[in-house]
């Protein structure tokens, strides 16, 4: 079974699209995971991976999630009102898995088959390496304007987001 994929240039900003897409045209099941360690690392720390910037580094999301893990301070990278409510232990397991789902190459990312029993404790979980486009970001400015209205809907499709008031 083939499948074929077709992304916008534009999309590559949008922080979910995985390296070797980006870069090389490849595509596997390990790009999903990719695109599932964004996420884990956005709902922890309340930021988008798309547009974010350290204050500190050049660093989008992901840098950031990375520098907190290899200066032993990941519990930093928890949104303020997650803080609140969270049991530590299990969200830096998230980060965790979060991270090794974002690496580079991937052929060290998990399958998505073992990603539940990481996340539920069922499975050590090895070392991460570093992730794949940790440096810089992407902001719609940096995309020509002519092309700006691709770059949310590269599929032609509606998406309408809902913001608590």
């Amino acid at each position: 079974m083939q499948v074929f994929m077709s992304y916008s240039e534009n999309y590559t900003c949008s922080g979910y699209m995985p390296p070797e897409y980006a870069v090389h045209g490849h595509y596997s099941v390990k790009s999903d995971v990719f695109g599932f360690g964004v996420i884990v690392l956005e709902i922890i720390s309340g930021k988008k991976n798309r547009g974010y910037s350290d204050p500190e580094h050049s660093l989008n999301l992901l840098g950031h999630a990375w520098r907190l893990w290899t200066e032993d301070r990941p519990l930093e990278l928890i949104d303020t009102h997650l803080r609140e409510v969270c049991i530590p232990f299990e969200v830096l397991r998230c980060i965790h898995v979060g991270l090794l789902c974002v690496q580079q190459k991937p052929g060290d990312r998990p399958d998505m088959s073992s990603v539940i029993p990481m996340l539920n404790g069922e499975k050590l979980l090895p070392q991460p390496k570093a992730p794949g486009f940790y440096t810089g970001m992407c902001t719609p400015e940096s995309v020509s304007p002519s092309r700006t209205s691709n770059l949310f809907s590269p599929n032609e499709m509606s998406l309408t987001i809902f913001e608590a008031r």
